[in-house]
């Protein structure tokens, strides 16, 4: 084969344009819909077929309408506004208030995927966009952050059906030359590389970076020439291959994430870990720290936890990546020497309980072994995940497993429709935007004219049933069919009717087909002359999840019957942009997943952030934002052992709720032809939920939860060559040592038979404190509310901080009770080691129980 020479290509703009292509590649474009509109004018088909891809398109709109635009006055006002407002945000938007000791605060948030746009296709769903809306949100609050992941060849997999409804999976490649991606070269122009460690060879990356607004996005890609052709399909695809290639994917996010960023002179003071896959980075942390510090492992893996954040999305343990020791040995085993730990020791770090060698290697356990701060994304989720990883901290009750929440956000800028965008502007004003998570903003709601937002909703409504009649047909040319086929897809649903929308993966617990479970009450809902229903449909299986393939394939092949021709669609291929039409323009968003699976789920929260209404299970997020006013629930938040019977009874009350409620309520008009109660359920919809469920407020909750702390302990373990650390290990190390000897004995109490409400109980618990000092612990008395099975129910913690030492050495600590509640009372005492510099008091996980 001959030699091919490559060379790039650059559009060539006429001087008056030139900064669209600084536009083009920075993503804050995809969320200022004045800056969409500027590439939507240079050619509105070439825009739709380059899948609103501003980069691609300035290569190949034409030059001639490139030179006609570059002397159209109208269109040069509208670009130099939209640079004005750009450069703005740019240079002097809005800053991020951090306290005096904390002005270093840089947060490097890894992910495994990010959804920022459907131009830059290197996400699959729910955990991307998230990732995305934070680094959004990030750049619009000033928040110092930088994000990490990985660059993907063919990203996930685009979604066709055979005729039998199944779906199949196509993996184009990605053009990066032609995306919102920007190469990056070290000082000879060479591109820049970094090396990651594999058995019997390095890897090379090279690094890329996607601009999100004010916030970088660090890309790696292993798809490089001096790379074996095994080792450049490890960025290949997203949730690709095997087992081993997901390891060596998180091993190069992970491990060479952090080589990344030194490499790019980022250094954080938080490592934001979004899911398990990253959890790496936390071992090349502390081998960094042994190194160049000469820290033990203890005192490295002391300092590496101090500034790590943990968030999990997963309720299940089947969710969580797990390795084979083998398969860890493989990878690990030069690692383990370099750092000066066992087999035994290392394998510990990644297993609930450490000396079990049966069990495999958790990447989440290994997160929250190498963290001290960690959390769920929802309120529930953060019951759950306590009840989860309870073996993780053994001794400790599990209302006290140090597993807290941030419930989930959406980028609301991104989200919200352009014409709801434009009537919020005129009466709530530009803050709407800039401080979405503030609610005085959302307190003018009342002042939008009813008949306003009723005709800017059902625009959108209209839109989406052009865009859907538009995907149809397309998707039916692509199969083959016949004439009549198409023109039937031209009037595909009805543009002034009841809408639902359906869109998700299809992950079996979220029961897609549930809608269909009686399909005959089904078929009189969408068939009502005076009240009609439709529904819409979308979503992805994983292509190796069988069952979710098949419950597309019987959906489409209810929507093939002729009772549910024009009521019922599917359509192929969801992405990022089918979402927004669907988001924003359904008038009730379906949600029924089997409760407690839904972690949180943002789709519901992006539909609301339109004014549709969620009919949802409480699950996720909806178990906070639910009012009866916002929505509707279905159920009250049961779960079911029998699953046979949870679908009988939920798909019941799905149908209960849309023929008694939902759907009289909409259709319910006043003499005007508006409905006003749905209109005030919409309203109320914006004024709870809007200045709650964006990431805005999510970030900011993370900084000051988690960010901000996290950099204060860092510095406080960093400090004068890691004093902190190596004196922290010291004493957790004499603690660990000396308490085998610790012990409580017996309470005194003043009891008598009865205590009035009210009544001050005095406590006196002697401790045998061994080798230990009083200042080396904090006795504490848990008490309240006795229950049938002799538990204490949710009780409260008083710390015993008078005491005296016996003459026998013991050291006794003394209290008051008040007794605030009659019934059957008790108490328990425990001792925990207490130091000024643990994250948390449980943090060693040593108990003692009297």
């Amino acid at each position: 084969m001959k030699t091919v020479y490559k060379f790039s290509v650059v559009p060539s703009l006429p001087p008056q344009l030139a900064r669209l292509q600084e536009l083009a590649y920075n993503m804050w474009w995809c969320w200022n819909f004045d800056a969409i509109e500027l590439f939507y004018r240079l050619d509105r088909d070439l825009w739709e077929e380059c899948g609103h891809n501003p980069v691609a398109m300035l290569g190949r709109v034409s030059q001639a309408r490139l030179e006609k635009l570059a002397h159209d006055d109208a269109y040069l006002h509208s670009l130099k506004r939209v640079l004005g407002r750009f450069d703005n945000a740019m240079q002097a938007g809005r800053p991020f208030k951090l306290p005096p000791e904390s002005q270093d605060l840089l947060v490097a948030y890894f992910s495994l995927e990010f959804g920022l746009h459907e131009s830059v296709p290197i996400y699959s769903g729910g955990l991307g966009v998230l990732a995305g809306d934070h680094l959004k949100s990030a750049s619009d609050i000033g928040l110092p952050l930088v994000g990490v992941s990985l660059l993907y060849r063919e990203g996930y997999f685009r979604q066709y059906l055979n005729p039998d409804g199944w779906q199949q999976e196509t993996y184009p490649d990605n053009d990066f030359l032609n995306m919102p991606v920007i190469p990056l070269f070290d000082e000879k122009h060479q591109p820049l590389m970094i090396e990651v460690e594999m058995p019997s060879r390095m890897v090379q990356a090279r690094l890329w970076k996607v601009q999100v607004g004010r916030t970088p996005l660090i890309l790696m890609d292993t798809n490089v020439e001096s790379n074996s052709i095994e080792d450049r399909e490890i960025t290949a695809q997203l949730y690709g291959g095997d087992l081993e290639m997901r390891l060596k994917q998180e091993l190069v996010l992970g491990i060479g994430g952090v080589m990344a960023l030194e490499r790019l002179g980022y250094f954080p003071t938080v490592f934001h870990m979004n899911e398990g896959h990253s959890a790496f980075l936390g071992l090349k942390r502390i081998q960094n720290l042994i190194e160049r510090q000469k820290l033990s492992f203890n005192e490295a893996l002391e300092a590496c936890s101090s500034g790590s954040v943990f968030t999990t999305h997963t309720p299940v343990p089947a969710g969580i990546d797990k390795f084979p020791p083998a398969l860890m040995d493989k990878y690990f085993w030069k690692y383990r020497d370099a750092v000066g730990i066992s087999r035994e020791e290392f394998l510990g770090l990644g297993r609930e309980h450490p000396s079990n060698v049966e069990e495999p290697f958790s990447v989440a356990v290994l997160a929250l072994r190498l963290s001290d701060r960690y959390n769920g994304v929802s309120m529930l989720h953060g019951e759950v995940s306590r009840r989860m990883w309870k073996t993780v901290w053994p001794e400790l009750p599990e209302k006290e497993i140090p597993i807290g929440h941030v419930t989930n956000g959406i980028h609301n800028k991104t989200w919200t429709s352009h014409e709801l965008a434009s009537l919020f502007e005129r009466y709530l004003g530009p803050r709407w935007a800039e401080f979405s998570e503030d609610p005085e903003v959302w307190r003018y709601m009342d002042q939008i004219p009813d008949s306003e937002l009723w005709r800017t909703h059902e625009r959108r409504r209209e839109r989406l049933v052009a865009f859907v009649r538009r995907r149809m047909r397309a998707q039916l040319v692509k199969r083959g069919a016949q004439e009549h086929e198409l023109l039937a897809a031209d009037e595909t649903l009805d543009p002034d009717i009841l809408t639902i929308g359906f869109a998700r993966r299809f992950a079996t617990y979220k029961r897609a087909t549930l809608i269909f479970h009686d399909v005959d009450r089904l078929i009189k809902l969408v068939s009502n002359l005076d009240r009609p229903v439709q529904f819409i449909f979308a979503g992805k299986a994983h292509p190796r999840d069988n069952e979710g393939k098949e419950f597309i394939r019987r959906i489409v092949h209810h929507v093939r019957r002729d009772e549910f021709m024009r009521r019922v669609v599917f359509l192929e291929d969801y992405d990022m942009n089918v979402a927004r039409y669907m988001l924003q323009g359904v008038d009730v968003w379906l949600n029924n997943p089997r409760r407690p699976l839904e972690a949180s789920g943002t789709s519901g929260m992006k539909a609301a952030a339109n004014g549709a209404q969620n009919l949802s299970i409480l699950d996720g997020w909806w178990v906070e934002g639910y009012s009866p006013d916002t929505g509707w629930a279905i159920g009250r938040g049961e779960e079911y052992t029998d699953l046979k019977y949870q679908d009988e009874v939920e798909s019941r009350t799905i149908y209960d709720i849309l023929e008694k409620d939902l759907v009289p309520l909409f259709y319910q008009r006043g003499r005007d032809g508006l409905p006003r109660g749905w209109l005030a359920k919409m309203k109320a919809t914006f004024k709870k939920l809007a200045p709650v469920y964006n990431t805005n407020r999510m970030v900011d909750e993370y900084a000051q939860k988690f960010y901000i702390p996290a950099t204060d302990r860092w510095h406080r373990m960093s400090q004068s060559s890691f004093n902190g650390a190596k004196e922290l290990t010291q004493w957790k190390k004499r603690v660990e040592t000396g308490w085998k000897e610790v012990h409580v004995l017996a309470a005194d109490t003043d009891f008598t038979e009865e205590v009035k409400v009210g009544q001050s109980v005095h406590i006196s618990v002697p401790v045998h404190l061994g080798p230990l000092t009083p200042g080396d612990v904090r006795v504490q008395v848990l008490f309240g509310k006795v229950n049938a099975d002799g538990d204490l129910e949710a009780p409260e913690i008083l710390d015993l901080k008078d005491h005296t030492v016996s003459p026998e050495g013991r050291v006794v600590y003394t209290g008051n009770l008040e007794c605030r509640a009659s019934g059957l009372q008790g108490f328990a005492v425990r001792v925990l080691p207490c130091h000024g510099s643990l994250s948390y008091l449980h943090e060693t996980g040593l108990i003692r129980w009297g």
